[in-house]
């Protein structure tokens, strides 16, 4: 499908709402030729919701219409914007506040299983497409020493859930099923299917 979508993106106004150099990185996969529009709203959900996994989809779309806004799309414009976060006992955990935070999140998902989301969102011609791509990480059990080696770092403070797996966190990782790319934060394959949904319907 990516395949496909490459060359159904040619000549095709790309705009990726997200400053994040693993997100651009993937980009490069589905087209070499797209612009970056950093989201400038608050993530915050106008309302309470029950499940946690709702919340990416809700952030996804908060990003995606505050680029839509800035950008003046015409006909030709396809913005995709993209909201990960870590989930364990249906709490949230985004990015750690501080190295204590972090150590907090860490401790709490070492040796347990975790849900990774990374929601997408699509806009093209005023219309909106979604993906909730899940991925499960199992963490081995870490001791503190290693998490704190780790957190000394720096790698964890950037990221959902304070770890890369793309990085050092990757030695955190026991096991993991599903799309590696959703952990990463850009779910590609899931990406190329909403984009040819969008440019052929």
């Amino acid at each position: 499908m990516s395949i496909l979508v490459r060359e159904l993106l040619k000549g095709k106004r790309v705009v990726l709402a997200s400053q994040s150099p693993r997100r651009r990185e993937l980009m490069h996969l589905l087209t070499d030729d797209f612009e970056i529009v950093s989201p400038q709203c608050e993530e915050k959900s106008p309302k309470k919701l029950d499940k946690a996994e709702e919340y990416p989809l809700v952030f996804s779309q908060l990003k995606c219409n505050d680029v839509v806004e800035q950008c003046k799309p015409d006909d030709n414009t396809i913005v995709i914007a993209c909201d990960t976060v870590v989930i364990y006992n249906n709490e949230i955990f985004g990015k750690p506040k501080d190295e204590a935070d972090a150590l907090r999140m860490l401790k709490t998902l070492s040796g347990n299983v975790h849900e990774v989301v990374s929601a997408l969102c699509v806009w093209y011609r005023g219309n909106y497409h979604f993906a909730l791509p899940v991925a499960l990480v199992k963490f081995r059990d870490n001791t503190e020493e290693e998490l704190r080696c780790y957190i000394s770092t720096g790698e964890p403070m950037d990221k959902a859930g304070a770890y890369g797996i793309q990085e050092l966190g990757s030695m955190l990782v026991e096991t993991m099923s599903g799309d590696y790319n959703t952990v990463v934060g850009l779910p590609v394959n899931d990406l190329a299917k909403l984009l040819y949904k969008a440019l052929t319907e």
